[in-house]
């Protein structure tokens, strides 16, 4: 194994978590500013107005998107062991 090998898989696991993590930390922007925009609107200054919806929000998020979680991590761990049983690791 070379240095370009390594560095495939490494840049590997960083997008593998950014697809698997990308799509709930975006809702859970969207939430954040949506209660933050209702928030200046009528100037209710809750502080567990924040949280609830995005506490919600990401639960909700992680029931529909975990097949889609569970597909591209395993995807990566299937590509790593393939390369352990190869030998070329």
């Amino acid at each position: 194994m070379n240095e370009a090998d390594t560095h495939q898989i490494v840049s590997s696991a960083f997008l593998t978590v950014l697809y698997a993590a990308g799509p709930i930390m975006a809702i859970a922007l969207v939430v954040g500013l949506l209660v933050a925009f209702f928030q200046a609107l009528t100037q209710v200054q809750e502080v567990t107005l924040t949280f609830v919806p995005k506490i919600v929000a990401i639960f909700l998020a992680m029931l529909v998107l975990i097949p889609f979680m569970y597909s591209s991590v395993k995807g990566l761990s299937d590509q790593v062991f393939d390369l352990i049983v190869s030998g070329s690791f």
